[in-house]
């Protein structure tokens, strides 16, 4: 048995203008569970895709040994609109229709009888395919579909027809259903309600082989990993003792920088003190003494500022390497600090009476089978969270209040101008640059939302 199923060695990889990550080695064991944690950003998804074999680092070397196949979840599917379900489900099956078709040939040379190695290269490839129970994948394929949210979904359907998170499921469904021996997973809890997302977890801990996961789910990082790893900086570190052990560490870790920070401005103030205060009392002393008093005491005199001169340039020299090599603090804890008005500030600014009224107001909504609403309303600055099951028509609400989509039935309000972050990308044209697009129907020139 290897003892080791992923090793990364001196990775590096680099876009235009930065450095992704930096002589990144780690490595992770046969059946360990492994979370992939960092900023957006950071490098989470270019180490996933290296491990995968998509990419390939500028310098370094990723091996992966797994004679049950790697499975790989990217955030979103590498095929056309036009392209079908059937196509997705033989993407992410297409390392064991690979094997399935290796068996055949196989097949076929021991029948011929010519190769006297034929019936030892039959007997490896049964054994790889019938430990991913391979005859098994496509059935498996729609139970994971069944479980995702996604039952009864005909394979000669368009991906263009599903929604970004339907796309995302129907993903994860074959990789799942591949049973790889090594899962690398970006993001998947991302468009999972809560039941799905307990599904999924049952499997990656009955999962036999390596996982290998991209996510900001800390409840998900908690129940399944045993290791988290954390891209920043451009180098990725190692915790042990899954997501309670990593947090543990993470804090001992700033109390440590935070003392060290504090020791390094204690040092550099008592030394600036010093620099100060001998400067003070050399200029107390006199820099020229009568003859006649130039006796013992003088030489003394002479004694004390030579002292004091030795001391000052010490000092200053304490204080000029300390400046030169600072120890920062450690960053601030990231906080939501949008400015929220309270009740009592509501009516103030608009009074008692529009307070009170909706500023959205939704009746007898209907759109075909996917949403059926009698009245919604929500007030000025309400914060109104929508959640369900996948399927329930929460994303088919959001589109009616943006205007998107017009209701088959019933009444919408929304007064004035809406913000909606859709789960598909923004079909932008590749062209524009970030502050254009950022400014794209807002009111100004492109310079203006920089």
């Amino acid at each position: 048995m290897h003892t080791s199923q992923l090793t990364l060695s001196h990775v590096t990889k680099r876009y235009p203008g930065r450095t992704v990550l930096d002589q990144v080695s780690l490595t992770l064991k046969p059946g360990e569970k492994a979370g992939l944690i960092g900023d957006n950003g950071a490098g989470k998804s270019t180490l996933l895709r290296i491990v995968a074999g998509q990419e390939r680092p500028d310098s370094g070397e990723a091996t992966v040994t797994a004679d049950g196949g790697i499975g790989f979840l990217p955030q979103s599917l590498p095929l056309p609109p036009t392209a079908t379900v059937q196509d997705a489900v033989d993407l992410s099956l297409a390392d064991l229709r690979a094997l399935e078709a290796e068996l055949r040939r196989a097949e076929q040379a021991l029948g011929a009888g010519q190769d006297p190695d034929a019936l030892a290269a039959y007997t490896g490839l049964v054994e790889r395919y019938e430990a991913r129970d391979g005859h098994d994948a496509d059935r498996r394929v729609d139970i994971a579909l069944h479980h995702l949210g996604l039952p009864a979904l005909r394979r000669e359907r368009r991906l263009g027809t599903l929604s970004g998170g339907e796309r995302s499921r129907l993903a994860l469904a074959g990789v799942l259903a591949g049973r790889p021996e090594v899962l690398l997973l970006d993001e998947p809890t991302n468009d999972l309600d809560d039941q799905a997302v307990e599904w999924l977890e049952t499997q990656l801990r009955a999962h036999r082989g390596t996982v290998l996961a991209v996510t900001h789910d800390r409840v998900f990082l908690e129940r399944l990993t045993s290791t988290i790893l954390e891209a920043e900086g451009g180098r990725v570190t190692r915790y042990g003792d899954g997501y309670t052990g990593y947090r543990t560490a993470k804090a001992a870790e700033r109390r440590r920088r935070l003392q060290e920070h504090e020791e390094w401005r204690s040092e550099l103030a008592r030394n600036e003190r010093l620099a100060t205060g001998h400067a003070a009392r050399l200029g107390a002393i006199p820099r020229k003494a009568s003859l006649a008093n130039f006796g013992h005491g003088g030489f003394r005199a002479r004694g004390r500022a030579h002292g004091a001169m030795s001391r000052i340039r010490n000092a200053r020299e304490r204080v000029a390497r300390l400046t030169e090599n600072p120890v920062a603090p450690p960053p601030d804890a990231l906080a939501f600090t949008a400015r929220m008005a309270t009740a009592a500030e509501e009516t103030t600014a608009t009074g008692a009476a529009d307070a009170t009224l909706p500023a959205v107001q939704l009746s007898d909504v209907r759109v075909g089978d996917r949403l059926h609403l009698g009245s919604l309303g929500l007030g000025r600055r309400g914060r109104l969270l929508v959640t369900g099951p996948n399927g329930a028509g929460k994303t088919t609400l959001l589109k009616v209040l943006a205007g998107e989509l017009r209701p088959d039935e019933g009444s919408v309000r929304v007064p004035g101008r809406v913000g909606h972050l859709r789960q598909e990308e923004t079909p932008w044209p590749p062209e524009l640059t970030v502050p254009e697009a950022f400014g794209l129907g807002r009111a100004g020139a492109a310079d203006e939302h920089a």
